[in-house]
C-alpha cells in the first residue's frame, strides 16, 4: 500500500512539473539515411514537375515523394544555392554556375562559366544566393554578383564582403557583413538612411507583408521599415528570437510568418491571433538549426537542417498533440475544457492548460473514456466514474472499468459499460445515482437504446444481448441473440447507432434486428458501402469514423450517399490503440486519441485527392516509357508519383492485368518481379474508401528471355540445322556403310550361298553319281546274280552230264541220261520267280520311272528293258526269257518303236539314261 501511495504521489509531482506541448503541425523527418547524401540542406526550393530540389553540400537532391535521387557536379564541389526557372534548375557552387534538366527520368548538368574566366584566383567565390531581378538571373558571392541575361555574364564586384541580396518590389538590397545594408542602383550603392543600426550584423532576410517590409537580423532581431528608417518589432517574440539567432524567414498564406532559427527550430506565428509554436528538436524535429526553408504547392514548409531534411504540414488541417517523455502514456480519450484538454490515459487522469498538464488527483491507472454531459465531463476510470467541473474533480461511483456512456436516442438517460455489467442514469441532475441492470454481470463493452424498455450490450468478449426491462429498468427478459441466430463467430461485437436505428457490426458483417423474427439480419445499406470495417465511431447523427484495412476515413451521411474522406496512414500509423478508437468532437475540430497523445481534425476538412498521377518506370536504372520493352527476368520499378506530399495525398491502388484484386500502393512506389515474357499493363486506381477511381495506366512488355531472343532463336535453329546435316551426313555415312555392309554381306552369303550350291551341287552329283553306281552296282548285281545263277546251273548240268559220261557205256542210255540231267538242271518256276522279284526290287525306281514315261510298255517289254539296262546279251536274254535269240532281236525291235527311238540311237544307252 506505501509503494503504491509513493508511486502516485512521485507521478503526481512529477506531471505538475512536465511541460507539455501545445498542438503542433505534422513533421516528416529526413535523415540522412533516408536521402544518402550529406548533412546541410542549403537551399530547398520545388520544381515545375512538382519533385523538391535541395542543395546538400556535395549534392543535388531530388525527391518526388517517392524516389530520392542524388547527383554531383563535374567538379565535385559544394551545392550553396539553386532556383527554378521553367524546366532548368539554376545551382551555383565554388566558382561555378549552371542548370540542371531532368532527361529519361535522370538530371544532366550544363555549366554555364566553364571556359569563362570570371572568378579571382583569391577570393572566396562561392555562389550562396541565386535570384531574379530586372528580368536578369543574379548569381551572388560574399565577393561579386554575377548577372545572366541568358547570353551574357556582367561581373559587378564589391568592395567589402556582403552576406546576402534581396529583391523586394523593384529595389536590390545589398547586405554587408560589417558595414549594414544598401540600396543597389545598377552598379551604383547607397545606404538607405535611418538604417545605421544595422551595421555589425548579419541580415538573412528582407521580406515585405502587408505593405510593410520587415528585415531580419542574425543576433538583434527583427525590425520594421519605416518613414524615419528602421523600428524595433513590437512583438514579445522579438527578445526570443535574438538569443534563438535567426537564419531565415519567410511569411505564408493565413497571415502566419514562418522563422528558421540557429538553436530553437523553427517559430511559427499567427500574427492574427499573435500565438506562436515552436517546432524544435524537444519535440519533432531532428535538429534544431534551421538552415533553409522552402514551400511546395501546398503551401507547406520543407526545412533544410543542419543535418537533414524535415516536412512541416503547416497548412494541414491535421494537428497533433506529442508526448515524447513517456509519462502520459497511451491516451484512451481526449477532450476539449475551457483551461485546454482533459485527457484520460492508462497512467492516470491528466488536465492541460497553459503550456502544461499534471495528473489529476487519486486517477493513478488506467482512465478509459471522456464525455460530457452538459457541463460535466464524465471520466469512466479502473477504479470506478469520476466528474470533472471547471477544474474540480469528484468521483462518482467505485464501479470498476468505466469502458463507454452512451445516451439514450428516446430520452435524456446515460448507458455506462463497465468491467461488471451496466449502470443507468436517468437523473443528470445528481450522477450519484444510478441503477444497476441486474441479470447481466458481464463485461460489456457497448450499449445502445432505440426503444423503450429494451436496450442492446455487446459483451466485451462474445455475444450481443437483447434486455427487455420494466419503466424501473428491472430485467424482464436477458436474449443472447448470436445464439437465437446460429452466428457462431460473435467475438468483439461492435454497436453502432446511425440516425436512432442500432446496427451491430459482427465478424465484418452489419447486422439490424428483426422484431418479428427475433433474429439479427444482413444490413443492405451498410454491407454494400462498408466492407471490412474493422471499427467505427459515431461523431453526431450525420458523420462517424471508420477503420478500414488500416486507414481512417472521416465519412459524411447526405442522405443515403456516404463522402468518404482519408486520414492519411502516415499520421498515426502504429499509433492506433486496436478496439478502443474515441472521438469528442469541439465546435469544428475532431479529437482522437493515440498512443502517444492525439490527433485534432478540423471538421470543414474535405480530402480533395489529386487525380495527376504521373508514372516513372525504371528497370535497371533505366527509364521505361510507356508502350516499351523490358529486359526478361529483371526487376520493374514503377514510381506513382502524385506530386502532393501533405494531408491531400491520395490513397493509391493498382490492378496488375486486369486481375480483380486492387492492391495497395505502398509509399507510392510498385515492385514488379518474376513476369513472364509478353504484354503487361498496370491501372492505377484513387481510393476514397467507398469506390475506386481509374487514374493512369502503364503498358510495357517483357521480353522473350535471351535463350528465346531472335539471335538465341537463329542461334538454336543453325544448331538445330547442322545437327540435322550432320545427322543426315552420319546417318547418309551410316547408310553407306550399311549398303556397304549389306553388299559385302550379300557378297559374303552369295560366295556362301555359292559355295553350299557348289557344295550341294557337288553331294547330288555325289549322291547321283552314288545312285549312279549304285544303280550300275544293281545291275551288275543283277547281272552277276543271273549270270551266277546260270552259271551255277550250267556248271552243276555240266558236272551231272561229265558223271553221266564217266559212268556209262551205252549210248542211248547215255543220251537218255543226258537228256535226264538237262531237264533237271534247268531252272525251275519258283527260282525264276525269285529271280525276277529280287530283280523288279533292285529296279524298281527304273521300272516306275519305265512305265510312267511309257505307259503302253508290256510287262514282257519291261523285263526286257531290265536285261537291257543289266547290260546283257540278246543270247544271255533267250534262255532268261525262254525264247529263242531271234525272238529276242524281234522283241528288241518292237521294243525300239514302243520307245519312239531312231536308228541311230543306241537301245541299251537310252535305258542307262532313265
Amino acid at each position: 500500500m506505501k509503494s503504491i501511495l509513493f508511486k502516485s504521489v512521485f507521478f503526481f509531482f512529477i506531471a505538475l512539473q512536465l511541460q507539455a506541448q501545445e498542438l503542433l503541425p505534422f513533421v516528416e523527418n529526413y535523415s540522412k539515411s533516408d536521402y544518402q547524401g550529406d548533412n546541410q540542406i542549403w537551399n530547398v526550393v520545388q520544381g515545375n514537375d512538382n519533385a523538391m530540389y535541395f542543395a546538400n553540400n556535395h549534392y543535388l537532391l531530388r525527391y518526388d515523394g517517392v524516389k530520392w535521387e542524388k547527383y554531383t557536379l563535374p567538379n565535385k564541389t559544394i551545392i550553396r544555392s539553386i532556383l527554378i526557372e521553367g524546366d532548368k534548375i539554376y545551382s551555383g557552387s565554388y566558382k561555378e554556375f549552371g542548370y540542371w534538366y531532368r532527361k529519361d527520368g535522370t538530371m544532366h548538368y550544363v555549366s554555364i562559366t566553364k571556359n569563362l574566366r570570371l572568378f579571382d584566383e583569391k577570393d572566396n567565390e562561392e555562389i550562396w544566393k541565386i535570384f531574379r531581378y530586372n528580368g536578369s538571373l543574379y548569381f551572388q558571392s560574399f565577393n561579386d554578383v554575377f548577372i545572366y541575361n541568358g547570353k551574357t555574364i556582367k561581373k559587378i564586384k564589391f568592395p567589402f564582403l556582403i552576406s546576402y541580396c534581396f529583391a523586394v518590389d523593384k529595389n536590390l538590397y545589398v547586405a554587408s557583413v560589417q558595414k549594414g545594408i544598401f540600396k543597389m542602383n545598377g552598379k551604383h550603392i547607397a545606404s538607405p538612411k535611418g538604417w545605421s543600426v544595422l551595421k555589425n550584423t548579419v541580415v538573412h532576410a528582407i521580406e515585405k507583408h502587408k505593405n510593410q517590409t520587415y528585415i531580419f537580423t542574425q543576433k538583434k532581431g527583427i525590425f520594421i521599415v519605416g518613414k524615419n528608417g528602421l523600428k524595433a518589432w513590437n512583438n514579445p517574440l522579438n527578445e526570443i528570437l535574438k538569443s534563438a539567432t535567426i537564419n531565415v524567414a519567410k511569411f505564408i498564406k493565413d497571415n502566419k510568418l514562418i522563422i528558421g532559427t540557429g538553436n530553437r527550430g523553427i517559430v511559427i506565428l499567427d500574427l492574427t491571433t499573435n500565438l506562436y509554436k515552436i517546432i524544435e528538436r524537444e519535440n519533432v524535429l531532428m535538429n534544431n538549426s534551421i538552415l533553409s526553408i522552402g514551400f511546395d504547392r501546398e503551401n507547406d514548409l520543407w526545412l533544410g537542417l543542419d543535418n537533414g531534411i524535415a516536412h512541416v504540414e503547416v497548412n494541414s488541417p491535421i494537428s497533433f498533440f506529442y508526448d515524447n517523455s513517456g509519462i502520459l502514456g497511451s491516451v484512451y480519450s481526449v477532450a476539449t475544457t475551457n483551461k485546454g484538454y482533459l485527457i484520460a490515459s492508462n497512467h492516470g487522469v491528466f488536465e492541460y492548460g497553459s503550456g502544461k498538464f499534471s495528473m489529476m488527483p487519486n486517477t493513478q491507472g488506467q482512465g478509459w473514456n471522456i464525455a460530457k454531459i452538459n457541463d460535466k465531463f464524465i471520466i469512466g476510470h479502473n477504479d470506478g466514474t469520476f466528474s470533472y467541473q471547471n477544474g474540480t474533480l469528484s468521483r462518482i461511483n467505485n464501479v470498476s472499468g468505466g469502458w463507454n456512456l452512451s445516451k439514450s436516442s428516446i430520452n435524456n438517460t446515460y448507458f455506462q459499460s463497465t468491467y461488471s455489467g451496466i449502470l443507468v442514469y436517468d437523473n443528470l441532475s445528481d450522477l450519484s445515482q444510478y441503477k444497476i441492470i441486474k441479470d447481466l454481470a458481464k463485461p460489456i463493452k457497448y450499449v445502445a437504446q432505440n426503444k423503450r424498455n429494451e436496450i442492446w450490450a455487446a459483451d466485451n468478449y462474445r455475444g450481443l444481448y437483447h434486455v427487455l426491462l420494466d419503466d424501473n429498468y428491472k430485467t424482464k427478459k436477458v436474449e443472447n441473440v448470436t445464439q437465437q441466430s446460429n452466428i457462431k463467430n460473435d467475438f468483439g461485437i461492435k454497436i453502432f447507432e446511425f440516425r436512432k436505428e442500432i446496427l451491430f457490426l459482427i465478424n465484418n458483417t452489419w447486422y439490424t434486428y428483426n422484431s418479428i423474427s427475433n433474429k439479427l439480419e444482413e444490413n443492405e445499406l451498410f454491407n454494400t458501402n462498408f466492407k471490412n470495417v474493422s471499427d467505427i465511431v459515431a461523431i453526431d447523427e450525420d458523420h462517424f469514423m471508420v477503420l478500414q484495412n488500416g486507414i481512417l476515413y472521416h465519412i459524411y451521411a447526405e442522405g443515403n450517399k456516404f463522402i468518404w474522406n482519408i486520414i492519411q496512414e502516415k499520421y498515426y500509423k502504429g499509433k492506433l490503440i486496436n478496439e478502443n478508437l474515441r472521438i469528442f468532437k469541439d465546435k469544428n475540430d475532431y479529437l482522437f486519441n493515440l498512443d502517444d497523445g492525439f490527433i485534432s481534425l478540423k471538421l470543414e476538412y474535405e480530402n480533395r485527392q489529386n487525380a495527376t498521377i504521373k508514372i516513372e518506370a525504371f528497370s535497371d536504372n533505366t527509364l521505361v516509357s510507356n508502350d516499351s520493352k523490358i529486359k526478361f527476368n529483371t526487376e520493374l520499378k514503377i514510381n506513382v508519383i502524385s506530386g502532393i506530399y501533405g494531408a491531400s495525398r491520395p490513397n493509391l491502388f493498382y490492378k496488375l492485368n486486369n486481375n480483380k484484386e486492387f492492391l495497395p500502393i505502398s509509399d507510392g512506389l510498385i515492385v514488379l518481379n518474376n513476369l513472364s515474357s509478353g504484354f503487361h499493363s498496370i491501372e492505377i486506381y484513387k481510393h476514397d474508401g467507398a469506390t475506386y477511381d481509374k487514374v493512369s495506366d502503364f503498358k510495357f512488355k517483357v521480353a522473350e528471355p535471351w535463350y528465346f531472343s531472335f539471335w538465341m532463336v537463329s542461334l538454336y535453329i543453325l544448331v538445330i540445322a547442322l545437327v540435322l546435316f550432320l545427322y543426315y551426313k552420319w546417318n547418309k555415312l551410316r547408310y553407306i556403310q550399311k549398303l556397304k555392309l549389306q553388299a559385302e554381306e550379300l557378297k559374303h552369303q552369295r560366295e556362301i550361298l555359292e559355295m553350299e550350291l557348289k557344295a550341294e551341287n557337288e553331294l547330288n552329283l555325289q549322291e547321283y553319281e552314288k545312285h549312279i553306281l549304285e544303280l550300275e552296282l544293281q545291275t551288275k548285281s543283277s547281272e552277276v546274280a543271273g549270270k551266277s545263277l546260270s552259271i551255277a546251273k550250267q556248271s552243276e548240268m555240266i558236272e551231272n552230264i561229265q558223271n553221266i559220261l564217266d559212268s556209262e557205256k551205252d549210248f542211248n542210255k547215255l543220251k537218255s541220261e543226258i537228256k535226264k540231267a538237262i531237264k533237271i538242271n534247268e531252272v525251275n518256276k519258283h527260282e525264276w520267280e525269285i529271280f525276277e522279284t529280287n530283280l523288279n526290287q533292285i529296279h524298281n525306281e527304273f521300272i516306275i520311272t519305265l512305265t510312267k514315261k511309257f505307259p503302253n510298255l508290256t510287262p514282257k517289254d519291261v523285263k526286257l528293258c531290265v536285261y537291257l539296262k543289266m547290260n546283257l546279251s540278246s543270247k544271255e536274254i533267250a534262255p532268261m526269257m525262254n525264247i529263242s535269240f531271234r525272238g529276242v532281236e524281234l522283241h528288241r525291235y518292237r521294243l525300239r518303236k514302243k520307245l519312239n527311238l531312231t536308228q541311230d540311237e543306241n537301245l541299251s544307252k537310252f535305258l542307262l539314261t532313265l
